[in-house]
């Protein structure tokens, strides 16, 4: 049976993730803005939750319907077949947002959405009472022009959660964002690969994962897994796929700081991520870069600063950075920056630029070098 599946991801990342769920042999990949809906079997879930670099999240989709109303939307969400997925023990915890549109409180459409569900459950498996202490199934909601879509969230905790990082130094660079600055840098293990910014070592382990193609749910869990009518074996079945895909090699990825504490850091991350043999870490000042190679790929995510103090100091570092890329003409580099004029900064224009999105911060990847 084929259902329609939602991976949302971060604003910019639409088409690397398109791209991604094709190359997972996705069915009927449609792009939209934050979000890319597909089409799949029972397997293409689980698939999808442990090999996607770039989503969010993996939802499948219950229905689409009008609710300019509360009544519509009350109706639309019990005439959904939510017995088909949820048994009479099943959790249901219900969450949303609704923007442009008649209905403006997210708690009551929250309240409505869930006493539709109730009511339908409660028709298909009879009694007054439903105990919601079997397997977890959280309902989304997305009302969007008075059009509601209402999906069961099969991650749970969020995909960009990979879990080699539980501890962060200031600013962190989301790992899905990261892994999409690699693929858009076309690293995928060949020549020397660096990050003078390594912070807590995010893009370089993100470069190592790609470089090994490596699935970056591997070894962690979804939700869907406790799923009773979802079959237990198909879960790994999918990683050992996933393994079966992964390459082997030699590898020449740099990453450094002029933070020890960051630099360890990163080394225990990467060591989590399984990844710490593949990555020479080190100490230095990326004002002072020189990886004395004639070329190589640079992806970085240097400090930017919220205050006044912080920017002029951010934008003093990215001017003496850019000074020293210069002696290096024949890096391909990729920096992304939220930093307002940070080309004036760098002391070149970039050849490309892509909007992206940290989170809510909206920034910019600039690149050099580039063919």
């Amino acid at each position: 049976m084929l259902y329609t599946y939602c991976a949302p991801c971060l604003f910019g990342l639409e088409g690397p993730l398109g791209n991604e769920l094709r190359h997972m042999d996705m069915e009927d990949v449609s792009p939209e803005n934050g979000r890319v809906y597909f089409k799949g079997d029972e397997s293409a879930l689980a698939r999808a939750n442990i090999r996607s670099r770039f989503a969010e999240r993996i939802l499948l989709v219950m229905g689409r319907f009008p609710a300019a109303s509360f009544d519509a939307l009350f109706e639309g969400t019990r005439a959904l077949p939510w017995e088909d997925f949820l048994g009479a023990d099943a959790a249901f915890p219900v969450k949303g947002w609704s923007l442009e549109g008649a209905l403006h409180s997210v708690p009551d459409c929250q309240k409505i959405v869930k006493k539709a569900v109730v009511e339908r459950l409660r028709g298909a498996y009879g009694g007054d009472w439903l105990p919601e202490t079997g397997p977890v199934y959280p309902i989304q909601f997305a009302i969007m022009r008075d059009e509601a879509v209402l999906y069961l969230d099969s991650s749970g905790t969020g995909l960009h959660k990979r879990g080699y990082r539980p501890a962060q130094v200031a600013a962190p660079l989301r790992e899905t964002l990261a892994a999409a600055i690699v693929d858009t840098a076309r690293y995928r293990g060949k020549g020397d690969f660096c990050d003078p910014f390594c912070g807590s070592g995010t893009i370089a382990i993100e470069a190592a994962l790609a470089a090994l193609n490596r699935a970056p749910g591997l070894e962690r869990s979804f939700l869907a897994q406790s799923w009773p009518w979802l079959d237990k074996s198909l879960w790994e079945r999918e990683r050992q796929s996933a393994r079966s895909r992964e390459f082997r090699g030699e590898y020449a990825i740099f990453a450094s700081d002029i933070d020890p504490r960051a630099v360890e850091l990163a080394r225990q991350n990467a060591r989590r991520a399984g990844v710490e043999e593949l990555i020479r870490f080190s100490v230095a000042d990326a004002r002072s870069f020189d990886r004395h190679t004639e070329n190589g790929t640079l992806c970085c995510n240097p400090p930017y600063g919220e205050r006044l103090m912080e920017k002029e100091s951010a934008a003093e570092l990215c001017r003496a950075f850019g000074r020293a890329m210069e002696k290096n003409p024949g890096w391909r580099v990729y920096i992304i920056s939220s930093l307002e004029q940070f080309e004036n900064a760098y002391g070149k224009r970039a050849q490309k630029r892509r909007k992206f999105y940290n989170g809510m911060i909206p920034c910019q990847l600039y690149m050099y070098n580039v063919r």
